[in-house]
């Protein structure tokens, strides 16, 4: 019901500073349809997998990084299966003064 105040929880949620980012909660990955005749098999066993890494890993939402010299905090996770930066490849997404970026565990270190 759309009139009642508080029916619908906002997808984003304050973090720090004011800044939106991710809800910190579990997520389904759902099965697409692609239209490209050459399917990414298994991909989201993977990212899912990769995900799961960088979680126990320790880069949680909210958790302040760099990226070389650059510092971020990590806003989300990817989870694309198509194009150049997939999910499980980057599965890190870290935004910085610069704008978001997708990464991979090899890229951020702990600030």
């Amino acid at each position: 019901m759309p009139g009642k105040k508080g029916r619908y929880r906002n997808i984003a949620t304050s973090l720090y500073n004011g800044e939106t980012v991710m809800n910190n909660q579990r997520f389904v990955l759902i099965q697409g349809k692609r239209e490209n005749s050459d399917p990414a098999p298994n991909s989201s066993r993977s990212i899912s997998h990769t995900v799961t890494n960088a979680i126990q890993a320790g880069f949680r939402i909210g958790m302040a990084v760099r990226i070389g010299q650059v510092d971020g905090r990590i806003v989300g996770y990817n989870i694309g299966h198509f194009g150049l930066f997939r999910g499980k490849d980057y599965p890190l997404l870290v935004r910085t003064r610069y704008g978001t970026a997708k990464c991979s565990l090899a890229e951020v270190a702990a600030a």
